[in-house]
């Protein structure tokens, strides 16, 4: 289902939510000190393009903490919305369902994306 899913997925809200992912880190990349953020945005946003088939592990320390934080104020709640809503809207019908995953999972990545891991 990995590639199948993959292009069914970048009609169905994936190119949306991934120009979504770009932006906050065209935002992020404006200052010097947000450029490290605005880079994982846009490690974020190759998985939110292409989201079947990979798998998400969170972990860190208390700099991911302090980082996630900071992130959740600025970025990551319109970001964590836009999924939850896309997701909600997916998992009205029964073929939607799995894609409908795929947006909760990215929400919740949205709100905690420091620290985590992609595989």
């Amino acid at each position: 289902m990995g590639c199948l899913g993959n292009v069914i997925w970048l009609i169905w809200g994936g190119l949306f939510s991934g120009l979504s992912w770009c932006l906050a880190g065209c935002f992020w990349c404006i200052t010097v000190i947000g450029i490290p953020v605005g880079m994982q945005c846009f490690k974020l946003a190759s998985l939110s393009f292409f989201p079947f088939g990979k798998e998400v592990t969170y972990g860190g320390g208390a700099g991911s903490f302090l980082l996630n934080m900071i992130w959740l104020l600025v970025s990551g709640l319109p970001l964590a919305l836009e999924h939850l809503l896309f997701g909600l809207l997916l998992c009205v019908t029964i073929v939607g369902i799995p894609f409908g995953m795929q947006h909760f999972k990215l929400a919740k990545l949205a709100l905690m994306p420091f620290g985590a891991e992609v595989f």
